[in-house]
C-alpha cells in the first residue's frame, strides 16, 4: 500500500503521540506499506516553526531529515500534475495545504492517512482507525 501521511500523522507518529491509532500505527509500521510525506507538509512545518508554533529543540531542518529517515518515510515533490489536480477538488476545505496533499493523494492513488474527516468531501481515500 501506499501510504501519504497528513502533516499532523506524521508529527503524532514521529513524536509517539497517542492521538495516533493504532491502526495508523500499524499501518506506517508495515515494511510492506511506502510510506511518504509530502513536501507540502515540509512546508506548512516550517512556516509553524518560524512562526514559534512548532517549537523545537533542534533545527527544523534537521528534524525532518532525521526523522523521515530513521523511520523510512520518503519525501515526495509537489509535481505539475498535483498542482493541476487542484482544478479537480471542490471548494469545501480551503485549507492550501490540506488541499494540495488531497490533490497527490488522488494523483498518486495514495491512502492518505489523516484525522481529518474534511478530506473526505475532497474524494480521497482516507484511512485512519
Amino acid at each position: 500500500m501506499r501510504l501519504l501521511l497528513d502533516t499532523h500523522a506524521f508529527l503524532w507518529f514521529v513524536l509517539g503521540d497517542s492521538k495516533l491509532p493504532n491502526l495508523a500505527r500499524t499501518l506506517i509500521e508495515n515494511p510492506e506499506n511506502q510510506v511518504y510525506l509530502s513536501l507540502a507538509s515540509v512546508w506548512e512545518m516550517t512556516i509553524k516553526h518560524s512562526l514559534g508554533k512548532f517549537p523545537l529543540d533542534r533545527p527544523i531542518e534537521q528534524f525532518i531529515l532525521r526523522e523521515t529517515s530513521r523511520n523510512d518515510i520518503s519525501l515526495f515533490g509537489v509535481q505539475t500534475q498535483h498542482i493541476f489536480g487542484l482544478l479537480d477538488l471542490p471548494q469545501t476545505h480551503r485549507d492550501p495545504f490540506d488541499r494540495i496533499i488531497a490533490a497527490q493523494s488522488k494523483v498518486e492513488g495514495f491512502v492518505l492517512l489523516s484525522a481529518d474527516e474534511a478530506f473526505n468531501r475532497l474524494g480521497v481515500l482516507r484511512q485512519w482507525s
